[in-house]
Order: C-alpha cells, then structure tokens, then sequence
C-alpha cells in the first residue's frame, strides 16, 4: 500500500492549521478536555471546568463550521455579522451570454467596482477568485474561517474563503457571496454553483447562457469580453 498520498494529505492539512483559527481554537478545546479529564482525580473542580469548558467550546466551533457550509444551500441565507457571514442576496434583471470561441461562456464581472473576466462553471462549487484579482478587488481571506479544499486536475489543493460584498454580471447584482481565493486557478476566475443556484433560472439557447434572476426588471445583452 503506498502510503505516500496520504502523508502528503496529512502533511496539507497540519500546513493549513495556522490558516484557520477554528481549527486552532478546536484543537485547543480538545486540549483542554483532556487535560481536564487528566485533573479529575487530583483537582476534580478544575478538571470539571476544563472539561465543560471544552465541551461548550466545540459545540461552538461546530455550529460555525455548519453555518459556514450550510450557506453554499441557496435554501439557507444565514447570516451572522459578528462572524462576517453577511446574507448572500442575488438580484436584478435577465442577462444573456453568447459563447465565446473557445466554447465556454466569459462573463465580464465587477468584483467590488473592479473588472473582470469571469468563466462560468457549472461543475464548481463555489465562486473562485485569481490572487490577482482579489488583491485588486481588496478581498481578504475571511478570519477564523476553515480553509476550503478543492478537487482541481492536479489534486486537492486549499483555498482561502471570502466574501464578496457586491459582484455585478450585466443586469444582475450579487451581495455578501462567499467565494474562494484560489492560487492553483492561475489567473482564471470561475462564476460558480453558489450564484447561478440563487438565480431563478440558468439555461442555454441556441448557443446563448441566459440568467434570470428571481424578481427580474429588466433585459440586456451582455457582450463577451476581451480575454
């Protein structure tokens, strides 16, 4: 059996811990609850209070770590300020791609008044955003969040989540959307299944991406752009 795979995953994981102060702040709770069941027998007030104290802790760290996932559901629009997890809102009017040459449909998004290009993925996830045009767009990964991993063609690499405070594709407007920061993307960036499932209706006619939004106002044709 080669073991080699899974060191490596294993040796991932341990590299993305500073990364995230959930799993830091779980590991420490974890810590604690042992130690404390460790004391019991000589300071069993002490120990009681660690382990409670542990206990509280990681049923903490797990509901954020589902809240987090829970919002890729376009079904759930938690949002919890404290914890910069705003309500991811899609709104505006029709928009219509015509594919581009290379059979894909670009999109030409603003992310936080910067422009774009954007391809749109329906086998991803989530929103996927370039180094480069993160740092343009002034987005930072978001704090205390777990690192997001992706299955890319050459393996699972870590991605940074964030939030996007306004995307603009043509008509349509997003808010709050959670999206990745991914080093291993390049410099493509990827419109995914967290926006075109809050939309009303995603489908293609004769070679044209058509995107509703759920309370339409109005219609554009959205040209491809430059890449």
């Amino acid at each position: 059996m080669d073991l080699a795979p899974i060191w490596e995953q294993l040796t991932a994981s341990f590299a993305q811990l500073p990364r995230s102060g959930l799993l830091l702040a779980a590991l420490i709770a974890m810590a604690l609850g042992v130690l404390g069941t460790f004391l019991l027998s000589r300071l069993p007030a002490v120990g009681k209070v660690m382990r409670l104290t542990s206990t509280f802790g990681l049923m903490a760290i797990l509901v954020l770590i589902v809240v987090q996932m829970s919002r890729l559901d376009p079904r759930f629009s938690i949002a919890i300020p404290a914890a910069n997890l705003p309500e991811q809102v899609v709104s505006g009017g029709e928009t219509r791609v015509p594919i581009a040459p290379d059979g894909h449909y670009w999109l030409r998004v603003q992310v936080n008044g910067h422009e774009a290009a954007f391809m749109v993925d329906t086998g991803a996830t989530l929103t996927a955003i370039s180094p480069d045009t993160a740092q343009m767009a002034g987005l930072q990964p978001r704090t205390g969040a777990v690192p997001v991993r992706l299955q890319t063609a050459n393996g699972v690499v870590a991605a940074d989540l964030t939030t996007v405070d306004t995307l603009r594709v043509g008509n349509i407007t997003a808010q709050g959307l959670d999206a990745v920061i991914a080093p291993s993307f390049g410099r493509t960036n990827v419109i995914g299944m967290n926006l075109l499932s809050r939309l009303a209706s995603v489908r293609i006619e004769q070679n044209e991406l058509i995107l509703v939004p759920l309370v339409p106002e109005n219609t554009s044709q959205l040209e491809v752009p430059a890449r």
